[in-house]
């Protein structure tokens, strides 16, 4: 079963933190969230959510993928936090996925990852070249192993993008049909 790591930061975006953990989950992933401080995260609309480990608990393991959410202030908490930095490049060099949606590419592009790649963010998070990055005005954009999704209102089809890239389309189509998005 893929293992997937969402660090969660406070202030991250609520409905791209629940959809992300809730929809892999449902698609047989194994989620693991930490907290960047190891505290109770308070999310950007207000919830508060308890992450499974503190970040120094698990940053040294290693996951098939590394998904971000974004929001603000926690989009700019990631990006601040070497450790973050760290697990990203290390997740890249050894070819995991990489994924984040809203703000969050920016965090990416901080750590050197968006050099030469295409990606798409929420409005004025990432400009055009910003990190050497191709922005693409998409509501998602696959580049190789990477993902990136526009805004919260994204949310759902990237979450279920990265069922789809992890265990297969028709386990993406099994989670869909069950969640009666259509």
């Amino acid at each position: 079963m893929p293992r997937v790591l969402v660090p969660l930061a406070q202030g991250c975006e609520d409905l791209e933190a629940v959809t992300l953990v809730d929809v892999l989950r449902r698609g047989g992933l194994e989620v693991v969230t930490a907290s960047l401080d190891g505290q109770p995260v308070r999310g950007a609309r207000g919830m508060v959510f308890t992450a499974d480990a503190p970040l120094d608990a698990v940053k040294g393991q290693d996951f098939d993928l590394v998904a971000l959410p974004g929001g603000q202030p926690g989009t700019e908490n990631l990006r601040q936090d070497g450790r973050i930095t760290d697990l990203l490049q290390r997740h890249a060099a050894r070819g995991a996925w990489l994924a984040a949606v809203c703000a969050a590419p920016s965090v990416l592009g901080a750590a050197g990852l968006l050099k030469g790649r295409r990606a798409t963010s929420y409005p004025g998070a990432l400009d055009a070249g910003d990190h050497g990055a191709e922005l693409v005005d998409a509501p998602l954009v696959l580049d190789g192993r990477l993902l990136t999704g526009r805004s919260a209102g994204t949310a759902m089809d990237f979450a279920l993008e990265l069922v789809e890239l992890l265990m297969g389309r028709p386990r993406r189509m099994d989670v869909e049909e069950k969640l009666v998005r259509r």
